[in-house]
């Protein structure tokens, strides 16, 4: 089946595949992992500091899913209308018996995890410390000097140049004047069982309504998906995909990435992988750590895993407006942002990445009143194409225009 997506500035012709191409070596490897599961103890990676010498280049290879189907989802089956233009998209989640459960940290001891644990290279992760957590819930900084910042880690220093030179820096800004590079996050947006709280409220701001608005407006975007809410909606994402939209990952269950293990890393991305490409036939190459918390230990798994790090410039704080999922910020201190940014415009000298959400009815009526003034000032394209990725996927007959 061939799709040709179209649009103001990007366009795509998409020829879907039911597994990701791969090296031959990475797919011997992965099979000698699972034929060695029965005999061999389970993995729990390690590294050395000596390792991380900047003498070598990280490898990065796209995850094989075994045993594996597309979920060509129905326009009809379980229907739910809240789409403005017509197109109900099936309420049929994935086979959920086959992933984690859903907003919980994975397991790092399946099989699947496994294989991929001992396909990385861990001489090339740098041992930076698994982040510990402070008496009120937030990431704990003490005794970390951001001034020398040796882990490049985000959330202390806004570091985006990792510290060893065979990890790429992370796209973070559109270089080019007028560009403004759209993103959303934590989608797709599920709607909600009739008799859930807030149902009646939130559901006609679910999914597809943000992609309907984007598509009424020739807007494309990079959408950054939990892989929790894809095994939900995987219609949703399918959608996204074929309007043409970069998909990339936001994990599994959205937690600080920091804080994670090793293991417990590889499976939040894996688990998120799988469930996009079981959705959509395609298998990002680009990824946000939730909150932007990332260092070079993560980044250095992430892009062995096939991935490059995005993160953003400008942050909108819509995830904290006022609605379920949100928090107490008043729209007004929203909307003095864009009004910001709109007036710097003509004076900025480079372009911008702006973090936005599909989190809740607060931050897509946020994104539908201000997006139309943002393109009459900006030329509002995907984080990835302003930063001139034309191949966001490891599935080689996905290839997006340059835009430059």
């Amino acid at each position: 089946m061939q799709i040709l997506l179209t649009g103001m500035v990007l366009s795509a012709t998409v020829q879907l595949v039911c597994a990701a191409p791969a090296p031959s070596n990475f797919l011997s490897d992965f099979f000698d992992s699972f034929k060695r599961e029965e005999s061999t103890e389970v993995t729990t990676p390690s590294i050395s500091q000596e390792s991380t010498a900047n003498t070598a280049f990280a490898p990065q290879t796209s995850p094989f899913f075994p045993d594996f189907e597309l979920a060509m989802s129905s326009p009809t089956e379980e229907a739910v209308r809240y789409d403005t233009q017509g197109k109900a998209l099936s309420r049929k989640s994935l086979d959920l018996k086959k992933y984690p459960e859903p907003w919980t940290l994975p397991d790092i001891y399946s099989p699947q995890v496994q294989a991929v644990i001992k396909v990385i290279d861990w001489n090339l992760v740098p041992d930076a410390p698994v982040r510990t957590f402070n008496g009120e819930g937030s990431i704990n900084f003490d005794g970390y000097d951001s001034s020398k910042d040796k882990d490049c880690w985000w959330s202390a220093s806004n570091c985006v140049s990792p510290k060893v030179d065979y990890i790429p820096d992370d796209l973070y800004t559109c270089s080019r004047k007028g560009e403004w590079g759209l993103t959303f996050d934590d989608g797709p947006f599920n709607v909600r069982e009739s008799g859930e709280l807030y149902a009646t409220q939130e559901n006609p701001f679910a999914e597809p309504e943000l992609y309907n608005f984007l598509e009424k407006n020739n807007l494309k975007s990079n959408l950054f998906y939990i892989g929790s809410n894809v095994a939900y909606y995987p219609a949703a994402a399918k959608r996204a995909f074929d309007d043409g939209h970069y998909i990339c990952s936001h994990t599994w269950s959205h937690p600080p990435m920091t804080t994670l293990t090793n293991a417990e890393v590889v499976a939040e991305l894996y688990w998120t992988l799988r469930a996009i490409k079981e959705a959509t036939g395609i298998t990002p190459r680009c990824w946000r750590p939730p909150q932007g918390d990332v260092d070079d230990r993560v980044r250095a798994i992430a892009w062995q895993m096939g991935m490059h790090t995005i993160l953003w410039d400008k942050d909108t704080e819509d995830w904290a407006l006022q609605a379920p999922g949100g928090g107490s910020l008043s729209p007004s201190q929203v909307d003095k942002k864009f009004s910001k940014w709109l007036r710097e415009a003509k004076s900025q000298t480079h372009g911008t990445i702006v973090l936005q959400h599909e989190l809740n009815s607060a931050t897509i009526r946020m994104a539908e009143k201000w997006l139309p003034k943002i393109k009459s000032n900006f030329k509002v394209v995907p984080a990835s194409a302003c930063n001139d990725v034309t191949q966001p996927y490891w599935e080689q007959d996905v290839v997006y225009p340059a835009i430059h």
